[in-house]
């Protein structure tokens, strides 16, 4: 799909005329018009501004003329899936659970590898395929080759183990020892818990990155535990196979 047809059928979706979209990026209506009809198209800036008012990636306004790929990770990027800025803008080179809210979630690159694994395994790979294809990518990705210019300090790992300290000192009864945390998107661990009334109620933000794990349950059985974890809060839950029949345990304020 062309830019222009892009542009046309974000507008259009979102319910905006030309005017009404020239005015929210700071241009005349002649200007969408010369976009629409594949006369010009946005400067950069305006790409960012666009990017920003449709949540899609400039990529996806560009007609996705390249294949984007996790710089952390390898995993394709789908506009679902891309990491945010702090400001809430779309950064085009991370997926979410690399990259939250400006920070990047992994620095040790042996772990990244032991969390891409599974997911590995589940597609087709044997576990030594898996983690030689990934022993040889992670060192061509960007995040790799730059990790001494754009890691932290350790400051993120040391906030992980701080969050760790906390959660295990909550002696939550069945819960074996937290030993790490993973990065977790909130669509696949937003849990619809039941109040009282027979409502059921969700606590996460689905486009949000938080902490998290699942372990099983000391006293055997079914149900799992499941923490999840951010600067504000720690929540402990418990629940079946595919986070079925969810009960909220504990939902603590930091």
């Amino acid at each position: 799909m062309d830019t222009k047809d892009v542009i046309y059928e974000l507008r259009t979706k979102n319910g905006l005329s030309q005017e009404e979209l020239a005015e929210k990026v700071f241009v005349t209506r002649q200007a969408v018009s010369r976009w629409e009809n594949g006369e010009t198209v946005p400067n950069t800036e305006t790409l960012k501004l666009l990017s920003k008012l449709f949540d899609v990636s400039i990529n996806t306004l560009l007609g996705a003329p390249q294949k984007l790929v996790c710089q952390c990770c390898g995993m394709p990027l789908e506009d679902e899936i891309i990491g945010r800025n702090s400001d809430g803008s779309l950064n085009e080179e991370y997926c979410k659970w690399c990259y939250a809210d400006g920070t990047y979630t992994y620095s040790d690159m042996d772990e990244m590898i032991d969390i891409c694994i599974p997911h590995m395994t589940n597609a087709g790979f044997t576990e030594e395929q898996a983690r030689e294809y990934m022993k040889n990518l992670l060192p061509t990705l960007n995040y790799w080759k730059k990790y001494e210019q754009l890691s932290d300090n350790g400051e993120f790992e040391a906030f992980k183990e701080q969050l760790i300290d906390e959660i295990n000192a909550l002696n939550i009864e069945g819960m074996p020892k937290v030993e790490k945390l993973n990065a977790l998107v909130g669509s696949f661990v937003n849990l619809e818990y039941p109040l009282p009334s027979g409502e059921k109620v969700k606590f996460l933000n689905d486009s949000t990155t938080y902490l998290g794990n699942q372990l099983e349950c000391e006293f055997g059985g079914d149900r799992c535990f499941g923490i999840l974890a951010n600067m504000d809060f720690i929540l402990i839950c418990t629940y079946e196979a595919e986070g079925n029949n969810p009960e909220l345990v504990l939902y603590k304020k930091r």
